[in-house]
């Protein structure tokens, strides 16, 4: 799956905003070409919430171990929550990695080498092998994102 590929399959789920960083639009230089994805049925970046989902495009400040220096490497980051993170390592978010993890494989779904113990998976360069789980992971995502939407808006009505 490409960069493109990945947005327009979130942009066409209800609600989502897509936030694209460029020069100029008041963002940090570092988040320039990346993609942060919000439930937003407003269009407004939520107060008190992360994105459900990213896409990184370049090493960040203590997250480096995915090589994302590599021509044509970026990196697919979601919160999956606690059942769909075992269900994909095998592994509780806060058990302990695995001796010889390497996050900078391609086309296999991991847990994200920073907010894995958060709940967050991530793969390097999605591919064909994980293209299916990919769509399903982040559809939950979404899902997950939309219910504390919900939860939220219902929690601030009079």
């Amino acid at each position: 799956m490409s960069i493109d590929e990945i947005i327009e399959f979130l942009g066409g789920l209800e609600g989502v905003l897509v936030l694209r960083p460029v020069p100029g639009d008041g963002s940090p230089e570092i988040s320039w070409g990346d993609a942060f994805f919000y439930h937003a049925p407003d269009g407004k970046v939520p107060e008190r919430t992360q994105p459900f989902a990213t896409i990184v495009t370049k090493d960040y400040p203590d997250d480096e171990r995915s090589r994302l220096d590599r021509p044509g490497a970026f990196r697919l980051n979601l919160f999956a929550g606690k059942d769909a993170f075992a269900r994909h390592t095998g592994r509780g978010p806060r058990d302990p990695e695995p001796d010889g993890t390497d996050p900078s494989v391609a086309d296999t779904v991991i847990a994200h080498p920073v907010y894995g113990t958060l709940g967050w998976l991530a793969v390097v360069n999605p591919g064909p092998r994980t293209e299916p789980a990919v769509r399903e992971l982040l559809r939950a995502a979404h899902d997950l994102a939309r219910s504390r939407h919900l939860r939220r808006a219902g929690s601030e009505s009079p």
